[in-house]
């Protein structure tokens, strides 16, 4: 049975490229009206191009004022996927405090508070609903120059299960994904050399990295009825990495 979410808003974080890019247009293709929340108008611009039905927000996820008024004036909102990421990567010796606040800032910080507005709406609305964090492998392991990001990703977990928690019995369910490498352009200017690229691939019984349709399957299965007694798991798309570990 195909996926249905005709008649549903969703809002998605992080829209403008990769994995948030494919979320949106995935929904769509879904019958669902998509709110898409990027912080670059030139990727929301091309995004229309290719979508014309998605309302596009040009706001920055760290001005949290912002932030909260723009969520307020959207009204029946019933899934959420917070996909917005960013990673500054420095060894723990060198951390800074700038690189810490702003990978927590976007991290948690915004899924914290962007999520709270969404949740008191659908309470409000009686509706129920669905929310969806992109989290990572990192985590659930530790990376090498990831301190702050595994930091960030580890909260998120943490973050997800006191949302189900407290948000379930408002029938809405609240789940992570917890994607290796993932093969976008980001990625791919990331895991470049051939070394470090093999070294990681053969942690990995699958034998690949994902590719961006197998964190958009798993988003549209955990937002849609199929997974309605799902609540409070983080879910590996890993191929396996963290069978070894």
């Amino acid at each position: 049975m195909a996926t249905n979410f005709e008649g549903k808003k969703a809002l998605v974080t992080g829209a403008g490229k990769g994995i948030g890019r494919a979320i949106c247009k995935a929904l769509v293709e879904c019958g669902a009206q998509v709110y898409a929340i990027s912080r670059t108008q030139s990727d929301l611009d091309s995004l229309i191009a290719e979508a014309p039905t998605i309302h596009p927000i040009c706001i920055d996820l760290q001005n949290i004022d912002q932030v909260k008024a723009t969520v307020n004036k959207i009204d029946g909102i019933q899934l959420l996927v917070n996909n917005a990421g960013f990673t500054i990567l420095q060894p723990f010796l060198e951390v800074t405090t700038e690189a810490y606040d702003q990978v927590m800032s976007i991290n948690v910080k915004s899924v914290l508070f962007l999520s709270q507005c969404v949740a008191k709406k659908m309470i409000e609305a009686g509706i129920g609903g669905s929310i969806v964090n992109i989290s990572s492998q990192a985590s659930k392991v530790a990376l090498l120059d990831h301190s702050v990001y595994c930091a960030s990703k580890g909260a998120l977990d943490q973050l997800t299960r006191s949302m189900a928690l407290e948000l379930g019995p408002h029938n809405i369910h609240t789940n992570a994904l917890n994607p290796t490498v993932v093969w976008t352009d980001m990625a791919k200017k990331a895991w470049s050399d051939p070394e470090k690229c093999s070294k990681m691939l053969s942690k990995i019984p699958m034998g690949r990295f994902a590719e961006v349709k197998d964190v958009v399957n798993a988003t549209l299965y955990l937002l849609s009825e199929k997974s309605d007694m799902i609540n409070g798991v983080t879910l590996p798309i890993d191929g396996g990495f963290l069978a070894s570990h």
